[in-house]
């Protein structure tokens, strides 16, 4: 009885500060917003459902990833999601008329959108982009609604480019007064960790969704031929994002859970809403809020949502979500399975090696802020959020390591030593928060006092010793040690921090060390 009320106590904690809400509000906006424009369009041309359901598919999905774009992202949303929407209704039509060539399509489609990743960040963004209306396609039941020709196309790009400009209009208000700030990681250039030798991680990533995707079609072709969309849908749910072996496997169960859970709930109130139900439209609307508000806290809420909305959108087109319950069930469990195999079978991303991987780029992350131009403050504080943000997706790496370092038989595996490293390089959290505090306070004073200079020097040689080590790399030979001067008053918390620093990179360097020869 306790776990309920539990859970809701460990929201409240989440969010006490309403951060996230403040942001489902915006986001919850703009999918409104999308959704009163496309249904205005649907009657005004005559076109048909599936267009609204595109578009709000889209809203929903945009307004997460919106909040962190510039400018330049903006505008390359203007430019790449009409085309994209455009495409994935001729992508439906040819998914419908000539299946065998539409389904490869989706797949090229989908793992050409991973595999940009490579080209940097404006590639990565431009690629989730185009993949939000290859998801519509899967969303809207086959059969459901009629063929409708080529004539929805231009205006499914035009609903696309008023989505994207209403969502940036919503945005831009939201950070203007204050209501939403915007993310630390809109600071951040994300770019993938690469192992070493072979395949970018982004190049294996699209293989294993290219693979993973062929199998969903094939199973769900031939063993549920009206529904396979449910077996393709699981599939890509479960491979999309994964980081790692680890990785995918954990989201996978979660997010595997949660769909079932969303299927279950959806399937009891089944028969609640006829077809065509404005009432199950308010509910739509209401789950996909939650599902939005609910998505940081954990996949399995969002999985649990997503799927609920989608069951209860069969029942809007009229088909019964108890007589699917098995069948959905059955899709969701084999198409789990099926992203699962993809990850851990074709070209895999060992977890450690992802997390070391991520290391060296938060230590990469920390010499840039030793390196910066101190006079210059903006510089400084970059170079802090982007540190701290490249300390989060370490954190997000190792996460498959902390829940198996929980488990008696998995314990002293290789993962100890990424669960070592992290702990340290979260504990830099504060000394870098202090360093930067300092630096703001007398930029001056800090770049020309010579106690500083020297503790900031060595502690991005030790920095990068780690780095170097990591990689496997030689080590440069090291300097004839010299006493450190004494620092000026107002250079004291500065060389604390500095000192700090340096007491947890010369850590990192005795758990990278390699074994003594012999």
């Amino acid at each position: 009885m306790r776990t309920f009320p539990g859970a809701v106590r460990r929201v409240l904690r989440w969010d006490g500060d309403g951060v996230h809400l403040r942001a489902t509000a915006v986001t919850t906006g703009a999918v409104l917003g999308a959704y009163g424009w496309s249904l205005f369009i649907e009657r005004v041309a005559g076109l048909r459902v599936d267009s609204v359901v595109q578009a709000v598919v889209i809203a929903s999905a945009l307004g997460r990833v919106q909040r962190a774009f510039d400018r330049t992202d903006r505008l390359l949303a203007c430019l790449v999601l009409p085309c994209a929407a455009a495409g994935g209704t001729e992508l439906g039509a040819l998914i419908r008329d000539h299946p065998d060539v539409g389904d490869a399509v989706f797949v090229l489609g989908m793992s050409g959108a991973i595999a940009v990743r490579r080209f940097g960040a404006r590639a990565t963004r431009a690629g989730t982009l185009v993949v939000l209306p290859l998801v519509a396609v899967l969303v809207v039941p086959a059969g459901a609604v009629p063929a409708d020709g080529h004539r929805a196309t231009g205006w499914t790009a035009l609903t696309a480019l008023s989505t994207v400009v209403w969502g940036a209009v919503l945005s831009w208000a939201a950070h203007r007064t204050g209501f939403v700030s915007r993310p630390p990681a809109a600071w951040v250039v994300r770019e993938a960790p690469r192992t070493a030798g072979g395949l970018a991680p982004s190049t294996r990533m699209a293989v294993q969704m290219a693979a993973g995707l062929t199998a969903a079609f094939l199973v769900g072709r031939n063993v549920w031929p009206d529904h396979w969309a449910w077996v393709v849908l699981t599939a890509y749910l479960v491979g999309s994002g994964a980081r790692s072996r680890g990785d995918v496997l954990v989201k996978g169960a979660w997010r595997t859970a949660g769909a079932a859970a969303g299927t279950l709930a959806a399937g009891a109130v089944a028969g609640f809403f006829g077809p065509r139900s404005d009432t199950a439209v308010v509910v739509i609307f209401a789950v996909l809020a939650v599902a939005t508000w609910l998505r940081e806290l954990s996949y399995a809420y969002w999985a649990a949502c997503v799927t609920a909305v989608l069951s209860l959108l069969y029942d809007w087109f009229g088909q019964s979500s108890g007589d699917l319950l098995q069948t959905r069930l059955a899709g969701i469990a084999v198409g789990a399975v099926t992203g699962l195999a993809a990850a851990w079978l074709v070209l895999p991303l060992r977890t450690a090696a992802v997390a070391r991987a991520r290391t060296a780029a938060a230590l990469a992350g920390l010499g840039e802020l030793l390196e910066a131009d101190w006079h210059d403050t903006r510089a400084v504080r970059r170079a802090q959020v982007r540190f701290a943000h490249r300390v989060e997706q370490l954190a997000l790496a190792v996460a498959p390591l902390r829940l198996a370092a929980g488990l008696p038989v998995l314990r002293g595996r290789p993962g100890d030593q990424a669960l070592r490293a992290w702990t340290a390089l979260r504990e830099c959290a504060g000394p870098v928060g202090e360093l930067a505090a300092a630096i703001a306070a007398a930029p001056a004073v800090l770049a020309d006092d010579p106690a500083v200079t020297h503790r900031r020097t060595q502690v991005a040689a030790r920095a990068l010793a780690v780095r170097r080590t990591l990689g496997r790399r030689p080590q440069p030979p090291a300097p004839a040690p010299r006493s450190a001067p004494d620092p000026r008053p107002a250079a004291r918390p500065a060389v604390q921090a500095l000192t700090a620093l340096d007491t947890r990179m010369c850590a990192l360097l005795r758990l990278f060390a390699p074994p003594p020869a012999g």
